[in-house]
């Protein structure tokens, strides 16, 4: 039959649809002769229905399916079935072949639609008796009272009423919020000059109706899933409500292309959406909201100088969807009046001015303060900086013992690098155009006295008010899995979602920090699937240099198959033998793609949960663990397990979203009794790295099995575009505690090591306590500043062993040493007094057990008493008094941590603190001649000797007429012992490297002298290197057999040669990548085991010492001012008169600290006997 058949599917809207007569459309099971069905009042429609979507073999909404999804909502038998696709289009003007039962449903096939043609995406509904068409399975609360209607005089409003479900297991049926339409009152009569290009003027004149035009909507939320009741607002007032499957309808609307609405939905940011100019009498419009974006903060205020009558501008940037529309000021915690906006300009300052500003945003995206700035006013006559510089004392070699303070240690002084007033401008900036810190103005050369010999050295006599040093800062490390230390390969590093940088093959990244970061946060995505993408937020050395990261992952969990249309269940936790913590719940039909597409195939599910019963997943913790809270403070949170979800299809692998997804932790976990009624559901922010409220969870009971019961804390969620999840609650008792670090076990207010990421693990306490025993619960890193750091913890005053912490210290990969606390404690050493101590309850990691590494300490954070004097000098500060705790002197009680100390000792004749790059000072002798462009240069020399052999490196000015024949410095190492050879060793002993000194006009080729101690005698110089010396003139006399004197290569020869050159914007890094390269005897490898017969510049043979001789390096000090080749000769007279040696062990030992053994030969010197 070729004819057609038309069938009314909808009552109220008369829409046809028109299939080919052998197709036929039946209204019931019953009756297939009427062609139109006609309502007698005892039938309603249901609401539409979307269970399917066109892809595979077409688009099915049956009513087995739908009743499955919608249990209730659908009569045992339906009268007549309706049809419309997804953009509003009746079937019967799609032209496409379809089959409509009621009893069965309504399917369209695409393999009859024609070549290159698939089904459209549809909807149903379905009309039922009034009395069978809902059977209600959860009750709903009273219906509110009607709100007043906001319609202005001639216009029509919505008046809405809303409800509340009393059930929290199941879902109760039925709209949440009704709406009826309102008349406002009558206008008074008066002109319009509103010109309509369509329609006509509303009664209050401020908008144009078109009575004859209907504007048909549908509204997504993020993640592409239906947004039920989205408010569409016209001109502030309220014109309709989005209805569950997220539609909207609204007539009169003009489609004049200047008509603007704005769509709102809790969670989402407002959404301004202009009606396209359209002269059909239909328009339909397609909206996708976004997730509303907290504030955060772009740019702190900045602390500033200035003396009295200058100006001052703080200036905060705060950024949000939507932005902040309100900014309030506070000037030591107290509201500034009339000041809100994003910049306050102080004018004409005064004294009593100083203090500390802060800005407050706020907004309908939450709200934020910023870090406090400091403003210092100085008096008209008052000296920016103090000129007498502060102590500051280096460590000489053993035979210069100074009867001035009767120790191994030189005062050379130095300048604090703190910001000072200098030359300003007239002009009024956030940031200033330039920074002006205290510095070296003046300093002279003095002579330190030593055992037959002067050391020369330079001292800081002046300080005064300079532009700052220009420093950068950086970070790098390893990206590794958690588990078994495997590199994440060629992996991507994002920060706003934009890349910057990949991992290396070994999982290594060098990253430079931009200048205006306040918080570095960065994602690290594995290209491979292996690992679950991590956020972190690292912390960087605001002082410039480069900070050393080791970044922990955890390794994706492998996929399971589950099926979309049914209900699936996941339990998380990753502690054999213990019960689950976490169970996920996903009901049928909850996946939908990207698109907002219900998809009803098989999910490949992959949920990684982060357990924190296990101590060892702490440092592969996503983020810092910190939320900002209602009134704008950033505080920390507790967590009791994260979980990153990964949903794809099985087919196509595309990313899945899921609605309505229920979360069950097991109230079991929780210890902590009000920690289950404030226990919350949280999402990550990557940009952030901020935490922000997904929802609560509430207590509730459930069977497991036929006979158990167990009380859980459940929830419900949506999974989005935000993958990572935590179960967290806000606490509130905190603390801070004080850390120092040091180059070695002595403990010297000036060997103090910054940089040092320290880092506090919150553990939980012992059984007995109101906390769970067995997890840990929060992970901290802070960097060490000249005054050490402050570490965030959760305390307790009431119960001092409530709450326990695991702190560990990192310096470039190097792990540092905590004091000791057995057999015995010695508070002299660990830095807290009795009986404090005691109540800490201090233990090294090895406390139990010897053969444990002994890099760490834990303590009880035991809050300090305000009736207790020795307890409110540190080293636990209350949380209110994190700045007493940042600027406490060095007597004030602090834990320490120290560097394994190597054998090698470094000596600089204009001094220079690596750790801190503010300290360069301009000088033609500094060994490093341009700040943030440190070059490291070591030479490898190869020694046949059955003992390990201390050599120097003596490098004094070469070619340059400021510095030829003056000291630069010396560096003296102990070689290490071939494991495979017991009579050879070797050696990486840096020098000076040839450059540009500090003015940048001429070069100077440093004259080096590498000196053996003891009897040696030089065997070999590499050929390429000999050559290279030879076609570079001047060429230094080297008749002397028992050294070497070369004038230092400019070019980076490479391990050719047996020179390795490595250029970095930190001294500590350049040092670290070139000795990892001497190690190894390679130009681009690294290797913490030495190579001694790869990439070998000089070769030595040496025999015992003759300890009653005079050692090279106390006849050589009298020499400095003579010229290139007497500094030869002088070293030939010396030949025979070298100390003996020891024999030594053959240990491994680190890129970082090549001697790899504490205590022996500690700031080592070549000493005199």
């Amino acid at each position: 039959m070729s004819g057609w058949t038309l069938f009314i599917l909808g009552i109220t809207t008369a829409a046809f649809v028109g299939v080919p007569a052998q197709e036929s459309w039946r209204t019931s099971s019953s009756q297939t002769g009427s062609a139109v069905h006609h309502s007698d009042g005892s039938y309603e429609w249901t609401t539409w229905f979307n269970v399917d979507h066109p892809g595979g073999l077409g688009d099915y909404e049956q009513l087995d399916a739908i009743r499955f999804y919608y249990r209730t909502r659908v009569c045992n038998h339906p009268k007549a079935v309706e049809a419309r696709t997804t953009e509003w289009v009746p079937v019967r003007e799609t032209g496409e072949k379809v089959h409509a039962d009621p009893t069965v449903g309504f399917w369209c096939l695409n393999e009859e639609q024609g070549p290159d043609r698939n089904c459209s995406n549809y909807a149903v509904r379905f009309l039922c008796p009034k009395e069978k068409s809902v059977n209600i399975q959860a009750i709903w609360g009273q219906w509110s009272g009607w709100s007043k209607c906001p319609a202005l005089c001639g216009q029509v409003g919505v008046q809405l009423r809303s409800r509340i479900c009393l059930s929290q297991s199941m879902p109760c049926i039925g709209p949440k919020v009704e709406g009826k339409e309102c008349n406002g009152p009558e206008c008074p009569k008066k002109d319009c000059h509103l010109h309509c290009a369509m329609g006509r003027a509303s009664a209050e004149c401020d908008s144009c109706q078109c009575e004859d035009h209907i504007l048909l909507g549908s509204v997504r939320g993020a993640g592409g899933l239906i947004a039920e009741g989205a408010t569409i607002v016209l001109s502030g007032q309220l014109l309709t409500l989005s209805d569950r499957n997220g539609h909207f309808r609204i007539p009169g609307i003009c489609p004049d292309g200047n008509t603007t609405l704005t769509v709102r939905m809790q969670g989402h940011a407002p959404l301004h959406v202009l009606v396209p100019h359209n002269v059909a009498q239909v328009s339909v419009l397609s909206i996708q909201l976004k997730r509303t974006e907290k504030l955060n903060v772009l740019s702190h205020p900045e602390s500033k100088v200035r003396r009295e009558g200058q100006a001052a501008a703080f200036c905060c940037k705060v950024a949000g969807t939507p932005p902040p529309d309100k900014y309030q000021w506070f000037y030591n915690n107290s509201l500034l009046d009339k000041q809100s906006d994003s910049t306050l300009v102080l004018k004409d300052l005064r004294t009593e001015q100083a203090g500390e500003y802060r800005c407050r945003a706020s907004g309908p995206s939450g709200v934020i303060k910023t870090k406090p700035a400091t403003l210092k006013v100085l008096g008209r006559g008052e000296n920016s900086c103090d000129p007498n510089p502060e102590s500051h004392f280096i460590r000489v070699p053993h035979d210069c013992y100074q009867n001035s303070t009767d120790s191994l240690y030189y005062d050379v002084g130095k300048c604090p690098s703190r910001p000072c007033s200098g030359k300003l401008d007239n002009g009024i900036r956030c940031n200033d155009k330039l920074a002006y810190c205290c510095g070296v103005q003046k300093m002279e050369e003095r002579k330190i006295t030593c055992q037959g010999y002067q050391l020369p050295t330079m001292v800081v006599t002046e300080c005064g008010c300079q532009k700052c040093v220009d420093i950068k800062a950086f970070i790098h490390g390893r990206v590794v899995a958690a588990d078994n230390g495997e590199p994440m390969r060629f992996g991507h590093i994002l920060m706003n979602g934009i890349r910057i940088s990949r991992t290396g093959y070994k999982g290594t990244f060098s990253i430079q920090v931009p200048s205006d970061t306040e918080r570095l946060v960065l994602t690290f995505v594995d290209n491979m699937q292996k690992f679950v993408d991590t956020t972190k937020v690292l912390p960087f050395n605001t002082r410039g240099g480069s900070i050393y990261h080791e970044i922990k992952l955890l390794r994706k969990k492998a996929p399971v198959t589950i099926s979309a249309t049914e209900s699936n269940t996941l339990e998380l936790g990753e502690v054999e033998g213990q019960e689950a913590m976490v169970q996920i719940q996903i009901p049928p039909n909850s996946f939908y793609t990207e698109k907002g597409e219900v998809f009803t195939g098989n999910v490949n599910a992959s949920v990684t949960f982060l357990d924190p019963r296990d101590v060892s997943t702490a440092a592969a913790a996503q983020s810092d663990l910190n939320f900002i809270g209602d009134e704008g403070d950033t505080l920390p949170l507790r967590t009791y397990g994260m979980f990153s979800v990964d949903f794809r299809g099985e087919e196509n692998n595309e990313p899945l979203n899921a609605g309505e997804v229920k979360v069950l932790l097991d109230s079991a976990q929780v210890q902590m009794s009000e920690h289950v009624n404030t226990m919350k559901l949280w999402s990550l922010n990557p940009s952030t790295g901020l935490w922000e409220e997904e929802g609560s969870l509430q207590v509730e009971r459930k069977k497991r099995g036929k006979r158990e019961e167990r009380t859980f804390l459940i929830g419900n969620m949506e999974i989005r575009e935000r993958r990572l999840f935590n179960l967290d609650v806000p606490e509130n008792r905190r603390c801070y505690v004080k850390v120092r670090a040091f180059r070695s076990e002595r403990f010297m207010p000036s060997e103090q090591v910054e940089g040092v990421v320290v880092s506090l693990i919150n553990m939980e306490p012992t059984a007995g306590f109101s906390t769970n025993p067995r997890a840990w619960g929060r992970f901290d890193s802070v960097i060490t500043g000249p005054n050490g750091a402050c570490l965030p913890a959760f305390c307790d005053e009431e119960k001092p062993n409530a709450y326990s912490a695991y702190v560990m210290a990192n310096l470039g990969g190097e792990e540092l040493e905590a004091v000791q606390s057995a057999p015995k404690l010695n508070p002299n050493l660990i830095g807290v007094p009795q009986p404090y101590l005691d109540k800490l309850n201090y233990r090294r990691s090895d406390h139990e057990d010897p053969r444990v590494k002994k890099t760490a300490f834990s303590i009880s954070v035991a809050k300090p008493s305000a009736n207790a004097a020795e307890e409110g000098n540190g080293p636990v500060y209350a949380f209110e008094n994190l700045k007493e705790c940042e600027e406490a002197t060095f007597s004030a009680s602090h834990f320490r941590f120290s560097r394994v100390e190597g054998n090698g000792y470094d000596y600089n004749t204009v001094p220079f603190n690596e750790d801190d790059p503010m300290s360069w000072t301009e000088d033609y002798l500094s060994w490093w001649p341009k700040p943030m462009e440190y070059r490291a240069c070591y030479i490898k020399v190869k020694i046949n000797s059955p003992y390990e052999i201390n050599l120097r490196s003596r490098n004094m000015g070469g070619t340059h007429p400021k510095t030829v024949g003056q000291l630069y410095g010396l560096r003296d190492t102990r070689s290490i012992r071939d494991l495979d050879h017991a009579a050879v060793s070797a050696v990486c002993l840096e020098f000076k490297c040839s450059g540009m000194l500090y003015d940048q006009e001429r070069v100077d080729r440093t004259l080096v002298k590498v000196i053996p101690q003891g009897s040696c005698r030089r065997d070999h110089v590499n050929t390429m290197l000999q050559e290279y010396l030879v076609n570079h003139l001047p060429l230094p006399v080297n008749n002397d057999t028992n050294e070497f004197t070369m004038l230092a290569p400019l070019d980076p020869l490479g391990h050719n040669y047996g020179i390795y050159t490595v250029t970095d914007q930190d001294p500590r890094k350049a040092k670290e990548i070139a000795l990892g390269r001497c190690f190894d005897g390679t130009s681009d490898g690294t290797s913490r085991v030495m190579k001694s017969n790869e990439g070998v510049a000089l070769t030595f043979t040496c025999g015992d010492r003759d300890v009653t001789q005079q050692s090279v390096f106390q006849v050589q000090q009298g020499s400095q001012s003579q010229m290139v080749t007497s500094v030869v000769r002088e070293g030939r007279q010396n030949r025979r008169r070298q100390r003996a040696n020891t024999p030594r062990n053959s240990r491994r030992r680190s890129t970082r600290d090549p001697a790899g053994k504490r205590g022996e030969g500690r700031g080592r010197a070549m000493k005199v006997t």
